[in-house]
């Protein structure tokens, strides 16, 4: 029997290769087939920068809090390998629709311009509302991306199974679940098809884990090693 195929977005990229969320590591996912991509963004200096962390200390040379960094400041660190720090729009640019871009808003005040460029570039540069998908744990914000266009793809992030879940779904109403693997069930991603919503599970990167997501009837999977999901 052929094992049903996982959806795969590169996790960071492909930061099991390469210095994640950085144009090296999000060309690396689609050089090993990643059907999407996902990266993280932080809002500092009026400009959405492509970075995990609100501090800069773990993925980057420099010290101190992302957000209270000007613009040149970002750009002179190095993220690893001699990289930069992306903005989103270089991001999307590097992409260029080969890939679905899920973008994951991680700090404060990233819904409004996240929106904002999205709105750009498919009324100005001919992408889709298709090519992304907008999340975060921070459900107050996809609310804020959603409120501000409604034909924006959300996606709910949670580490664990909300009391409630049928309420939440219907009170948030994304278009997918993403769900760690720790508590992800059968149950979950019933319940969450049944609602038409598609269910993501992360971080994904063990043969073992990818068969039980298969066996789940999960929609897809985060990995940091794309070509273990693709092949």
């Amino acid at each position: 029997m052929t094992s049903r195929k996982l959806f795969c977005f590169g996790h960071r990229g492909a930061c099991g290769h390469e210095p994640e969320n950085t144009i090296r590591s999000v060309r690396r996912a689609l050089e090993l087939g990643a059907d999407g991509v996902e990266v993280d963004v932080h809002l500092a200096d009026g400009q959405l920068m492509v970075i995990h962390d609100e501090t800069l200390e773990r993925t980057t040379n420099g010290h101190g809090q992302v957000a209270a960094k000007s613009f040149s400041c970002l750009r002179s660190l190095d993220a690893g390998m001699g990289e930069k720090i992306p903005t989103l729009a270089e991001v999307l640019e590097a992409v260029n629709r080969r890939a679905i871009i899920n973008i994951e808003l991680k700090g404060p005040g990233t819904a409004v311009p996240v929106a904002a460029l999205i709105a750009e570039f498919v009324s100005r540069r001919g992408w889709s509302y298709n090519d992304f998908l907008v999340s975060s744990f921070d459900h107050a914000q996809i609310r804020e991306v959603k409120r501000l266009d409604a034909k924006i793809r959300i996606g709910a992030l949670i580490s664990r199974t909300p009391k409630h879940l049928s309420e939440f779904l219907k009170n948030l109403e994304p278009w997918s679940l993403h769900v760690s693997k720790r508590c992800v069930t059968r149950k979950i991603v019933i319940e969450a098809h049944q609602r038409g919503l598609k269910v993501f599970v992360f971080t994904v990167n063990q043969p073992r884990e990818i068969v039980r997501m298969q066996a789940m009837g999960a929609d897809g999977v985060f990995s940091d090693f794309p070509e273990r999901i693709v092949s």
